[in-house]
């Protein structure tokens, strides 16, 4: 058996690392020492809860009561030691009140002041605790002690570490949010560019309704006998500056994201720059505006391309061409009706013997030539009925064209974003998983160290 002395409480204050870390671990007992004069000073609290984090044994001892006057005075003393060791070590330690000086004089000549010393209670009470069973027992609590308190130390560590990454994942559940935010934004400012895209086709289908309106009818008669004219007015008229105005709305749409998503990364990466600062040098991987390509001309190109592609599938050379034909049709149908109108009316003329025979005949002579007033009109509602087709036809394939591009592109935004700052999401996942399966496997000793603690107490 060992017994160690450590240095006074004002020593303790100054040396403190080096008794804990050298003797207190060692310890399968703790006789804490105060005086009755200053019971339970602050650097001896100080000194109690560094022996508490170990899990020692500690049995409190207090000294000089031989100054104490009455029992009373003895009483507050205890109750004193009593709740402020509590308050460190979360129980009531044995406590002891003795006075070594009458202890001493009673063994060396006055045996008298032995019973006024009570150091009896307190050597038998270290007789009973180091017997041979109980020895044993405090040495194998020993070890638990350390381990528990090595356990606490490191989980505090970890708790703390997953604390810390608490800010880090915060950050990234934020950017993620904003990421849904921002596509959904997107979105919505799309739809309004969009809206002005097909405001170009609507237009065009009023200029082609008030076209058809205006020069299928018979006060234009001579006009619809020029295939040239109507071609060209219809081209001027109708279709006017149709493709390049659509192509200027793609050329900002194409601004507006790329610069949209620029701003988002930057946004990004500035919210999370603290603390890929405070990682950086555990992080492998590069996080920057640097890892952030945008190619304008790859967008231009791609969806540029596909806006063109569905805009010259409305051929204006083609569908004025069917225009101006459809429109020389009508009269040439319109002539040979008329041929066929009074060619019959004279054959009925000449067959009739009446007058009214002859009635009959012009009448049906000017009802053959009337079918021919139909034909313009009808020609007119077929026109624009193929021309609303086509046009309908154009808008929703280049809708569903751009759409489609579109949310391709805002896609590959957001996985750029999640591609650049990889590194960084990656360090924090694996930290954590690190802290929590550590947490566990600590937790894991600690329940089996208490287990193995309590058989032992048993014992």
């Amino acid at each position: 058996m060992s017994i160690v002395d450590t240095p006074g409480t004002n020593a303790i204050v100054r040396e403190h690392e080096t008794l804990t870390s050298q003797f207190v671990p060692r310890s399968d007992l703790v006789l804490f020492i105060t005086s009755a004069d200053r019971p339970f000073t602050e650097s001896e609290k100080i000194f109690l809860q560094h022996i508490s984090a170990w899990g020692k044994k500690v049995v409190f001892v207090v000294n000089k009561i031989d100054i104490l006057q009455t029992e009373d005075e003895i009483f507050q003393v205890q109750n004193f030691v009593r709740e402020n060791a509590r308050g460190v070590l979360g129980s009531i330690p044995e406590t002891f009140l003795v006075s070594a000086r009458n202890a001493l004089r009673a063994k060396t000549g006055e045996p008298a002041l032995w019973e006024a010393s009570r150091f009896e209670h307190l050597e038998r009470y270290i007789h009973d605790s180091l017997d041979e069973i109980s020895r044993l027992r405090l040495k194998l609590l020993n070890p638990l002690g350390v381990g528990s308190h090595l356990v606490g130390k490191y989980l505090e560590v970890i708790i703390s570490r997953l604390q810390f990454f608490k800010t880090d994942f915060n950050l990234l559940s934020d950017v993620e949010s904003q990421l849904d935010l921002y596509a959904k934004d997107m979105q919505h400012s799309f739809n309004l560019r969009m809206a002005a895209i097909e405001n170009i086709l609507f237009e065009m289908e009023q200029r082609g309704q008030v076209f058809f309106e205006d020069t299928f009818r018979l006060a234009r008669v001579f006009d619809l006998m020029s295939k040239t004219r109507i071609q060209h007015d219809f081209e001027r008229q109708v279709v006017a500056d149709v493709p390049q105005r659509i192509e200027q709305k793609v050329g900002e749409l194409i601004d507006w994201l790329v610069g949209s998503d620029l701003r988002q990364w930057e946004a990004v990466t500035e919210h999370l720059a603290g603390r890929t600062r405070e990682h950086q040098d555990r992080i492998v991987g590069d996080i920057g505006l640097g890892k952030f390509r945008y190619d304008r001309e790859r967008l231009i190109d791609a969806i540029g391309r596909e806006a063109r592609q569905v805009v010259e599938t409305y051929d204006k050379n083609r569908e004025a061409k069917a225009i101006a034909e459809s429109a020389q049709t009508a009269i040439a149908a319109s002539a040979a009706m008329e041929a066929g109108a009074l060619g019959l009316g004279a054959l009925l003329t000449t067959l009739a013997t009446t007058a009214a025979a002859d009635v009959t005949g012009v009448l049906m002579a000017s009802v053959v030539a009337a079918l021919g007033l139909f034909i313009i009109p009808a020609r007119r509602r077929q026109g624009k009925m193929k021309m609303l087709e086509k046009i309908a036809s154009v808008r929703t394939r280049l809708i569903n064209a751009l759409r489609a591009q579109f949310e391709k592109e805002i896609n590959r935004s957001v996985q750029h974003i999640n591609e650049a700052i990889a590194p960084y999401t990656r360090f924090i996942r694996a930290e954590s998983d690190k802290g929590l399966q550590a947490q566990a496997n600590l937790g894991r000793l600690r329940n089996e160290m208490d287990q193995l603690k309590g058989r032992l107490e048993r014992v």
